[in-house]
C-alpha cells in the first residue's frame, strides 16, 4: 500500500515510520510537511520525494492512504484534502479542536467513503478488550462511578523543547496542553465503552510553570447518560502512582493498569481478586488501518468508533469552557 506523510511535527511520528519500514506491505511514496526542512530530512531518511504542494503530494500515482501526522489544529484540512482525493486516511490524535471541525470531518470522510482511523489505541490493548467483555456481559451489573487516570511527566522532563514538537506547548496550534493531549485518550475511551456523556465539570491548569502557555494537569467530572459517573484525571507532571481504569457497578468492580485485568465481584471474600486473562490485542493506529482495508476488522464498527472520536472532541471542548467559566457544561 502506497502512502503520503502529511507532515512529520507529532511526536509519533518517528514510530509510524518504523512500521513502514518494517511491513514489506507499506510504502511511503511521499513527505508533505508544512515545516520543509523537517519533511525534508523524513523524506531523505526514508529514501522517498519531499512535495512542498499538498496537492501535487495527494496526486502522486498509485496512492492509497495517509498518514497525518500534523499539528492538532492542522487536522481537519489535511482529512478532508485526503478524502476529497478519494484516499483512506490515518490521522493522530486528537480528531479535531472543535466540534464544527469534527463535524465536517466526519461528513467529509463518510460522503467520501473513505475508511479513516485516528490515532487511539487504548481500547484495543488485550487488558482493555477484557475489561470491555466484562462489562459488555453484564458482569459488573449497573455500572455506577469509574476513573481514568491518563498520565506522564513530560513537563517535567522538557519532553517539547525540540523545535519540530514545540508546537505541543502552543494553544493555536496544540488546542491546549495535557488535557487536551493525555486526556484524549481517556475521553476516547470513556465515550466508546461508556456511552454519551451529558454534562462535564472541570478543572484545567499549569501546575508547574515549565509551559506556561497551555495547561499540564486537568480533572473532569462526567455524567453519563446512563447515570453513570466519571473521574477523568490527565497530567503531564505525573511523576508516579497508579494510572489505568477502574470501573464499580452493582455486581462488582474491576481495574485494568498496564496490560493487567483484575475484577472483584459483590460478594467476594476480603483481599479476594479475579485476574482476568488479557484477550488477543488488536491492531491499532496505521496498522488498524491497514488491517481494516484488508478486511480484518468490522468497517460498521471503525465507522461507529467514529463518532466516537468526535464525541471526545465535545467532552473536551466542554472540559475547557467549564474549567474557564466555572460551571457544568454540556458537550
Amino acid at each position: 500500500m502506497k502512502l503520503a506523510l502529511l507532515s512529520g511535527a507529532h511526536v509519533h511520528t518517528p514510530g509510524y515510520l518504523k512500521t513502514i519500514r518494517e511491513r514489506d506491505d507499506l510504502e511511503l511514496a511521499v513527505v508533505w510537511d508544512d515545516m520543509e526542512s523537517r519533511g525534508q530530512a523524513i523524506a531523505a531518511e526514508m529514501g522517498c520525494p519531499f512535495e512542498a504542494d499538498l496537492d501535487a503530494a495527494l496526486r502522486v500515482a498509485g496512492l492509497e492512504a495517509t498518514v497525518i501526522c500534523a499539528d492538532n489544529a492542522g487536522h481537519r484540512k489535511l482529512v478532508e484534502a485526503s478524502a476529497a482525493a478519494g484516499l483512506d486516511i490515518f490521522c493522530e490524535k486528537p480528531m479535531a479542536l472543535s466540534v464544527d471541525d469534527a463535524n465536517a470531518m466526519l461528513a467529509a470522510i463518510r460522503g467520501a467513503g473513505v475508511l479513516a482511523v485516528f490515532g487511539f489505541f487504548q481500547p484495543y490493548q488485550g487488558a482493555a478488550l477484557a475489561a470491555r467483555k466484562l462489562i459488555a456481559e453484564g458482569k459488573l451489573g449497573t455500572i455506577t462511578q469509574l476513573t481514568y487516570r491518563n498520565s506522564h511527566h513530560a513537563a517535567y522532563g522538557r519532553w517539547f523543547d525540540r523545535p519540530e514538537v514545540a508546537w505541543f506547548t502552543v494553544p493555536e496550534k496544540a488546542g491546549g496542553g495535557a488535557f487536551c493531549d493525555m486526556g484524549a485518550h481517556a475521553m476516547h475511551f470513556v465515550r466508546l465503552v461508556f456511552g454519551p456523556v451529558s454534562s462535564v465539570s472541570a478543572s484545567i491548569s499549569n501546575k508547574s510553570n515549565e509551559y506556561p502557555a497551555v495547561d499540564d494537569h486537568g480533572v473532569a467530572l462526567l455524567e453519563f447518560e446512563s447515570g453513570a459517573t466519571g473521574v477523568l484525571e490527565a497530567s503531564w507532571v505525573f511523576t508516579g502512582g497508579p494510572t489505568g481504569l477502574e470501573v464499580v457497578g452493582s455486581k462488582g468492580s474491576l481495574r485494568v493498569r498496564g496490560n493487567q485485568c483484575e475484577f472483584t465481584p459483590f460478594d467476594a471474600k476480603p483481599g479476594e481478586v479475579q485476574v482476568i486473562e488479557p484477550l488477543e490485542a488488536e491492531p491499532t493506529r496505521l496498522e488498524r488501518l491497514v488491517a481494516l482495508k484488508q478486511g480484518l476488522l468490522d468497517r460498521a464498527e471503525a465507522d461507529r468508533d467514529l463518532d466516537s472520536c468526535r464525541d471526545a472532541v465535545a467532552i473536551s471542548v466542554a472540559a475547557y469552557a467549564s474549567s474557564r467559566e466555572g460551571r457544568r457544561v454540556n458537550p
